[in-house]
């Protein structure tokens, strides 16, 4: 593998933009859908054995699928849905099991074999705009109990779990897909209540998906969590996760205003391993080419795509291949 075809592996993307089919020969890490490319079971399960006929390494296929607000299987399920977590969380672990596991074999059915799930922010202001009834709870012990129902359910079912959003989106008062968010508490508060469910998981959970959040106890500076050394080096070093850690949506305006290509740089930088999009637009396959261009020249760009890639493809060699 050449460095170009590392950096692809860093990058998850969508189908706008119909990028996605040049992005999977030249070797993307996989694909993400959205309710916009789920029409039938028939057609969407047509879409994704294309999707793997022509990848050039075997892809993630991933989703969110979270029920309620966040469930991308509605055109299937004819209006019809699932609980979210909290009121899924309400009706008592059994019963949250059994709904994952559900889920679970759908996604499994259309061959989907990750999911951006659960979502283990612990919901402490009632005014978040983003998070609400997709937080189990604002109690950071019952998160806990749900995730490991919930990660256990989709592993068990063959799907990869990956919670999110760390270090915690819970105490928001923004939404991230239109501004950066600033949670102004000190780190003891962020462990204590919203870090302590990934703590919990760390050594055992295969991806986190990391915020774009301003959180004041890792930067001063107005630089969201997902582009910054010291929240994902506190994610590795303090915490000891070991596996995956990946941006939310680079579209979302919390990451807008640094730049393309170089916000990519800075959370490649920072210790992420890799970023999901939801569009495979001809900017977005432009933003791969330049960071690979840029690691041919930067010691540092090129030894962090190499680690990434190894950790990818770790994780790709024990479920998917």
């Amino acid at each position: 593998m050449n460095i170009k075809e590392k950096v692809y592996q860093m990058f998850i993307l969508g189908t706008d933009g119909n990028g996605y089919k040049k992005a999977l020969n030249n070797g993307v890490g996989g694909i993400i859908f959205f309710t916009h490319d789920i029409q039938t079971p028939e057609q969407f399960k047509t879409l994704i054995k294309e999707c793997k006929s022509i990848a050039k390494i075997p892809p993630f296929l991933s989703i969110d699928q979270e029920g309620g607000r966040v469930e991308r299987t509605e055109n299937i399920h004819n209006g019809k849905k699932y609980l979210s977590a909290k009121y899924a969380f309400e009706k008592g672990l059994d019963f949250l099991e059994k709904q994952t596991d559900l889920m679970a074999k759908e996604l499994k059915d259309y061959g989907i074999n990750l999911n951006f799930a659960p979502c283990i922010d612990v919901n402490t202001n009632p005014n978040n705009p983003i998070i609400g009834e997709r937080s189990y709870s604002s109690n950071p012990n019952d998160v806990i109990k749900a995730e490991k129902i919930v990660s256990e359910t989709y592993r068990k079912n063959g799907i990869i779990p990956c919670v999110k959003h760390f270090p915690g989106h819970g105490d928001a008062n923004a939404d991230s897909h239109l501004t950066l968010p600033r949670i102004d508490l000190s780190l003891d508060e962020m462990e204590k209540i919203h870090i302590k469910p990934f703590k919990t998981c760390a050594k055992k959970i295969e991806l986190v998906m990391v915020a774009h959040l301003h959180c004041t106890c890792f930067e001063k500076d107005e630089i969201p969590t997902s582009l910054s050394k010291n929240a994902i080096s506190y994610l590795r070093n303090n915490i000891g996760f070991e596996g995956v850690a990946i941006s939310d949506d680079m579209i979302m305006k919390g990451v807008a205003k640094f730049g393309d290509v170089e916000a990519v740089e800075m959370g490649i930088k920072a210790g992420l391993n890799m970023f999901i999009y939801r569009n495979s637009e001809a900017k977005t396959i432009e933003i791969i080419e330049k960071i690979a261009q840029k690691a041919e020249k930067d010691e540092e760009l090129f030894k962090n795509i190499e680690k990434s890639y190894e950790k990818i493809i770790k994780l790709k060699n024990s479920r998917l291949i």
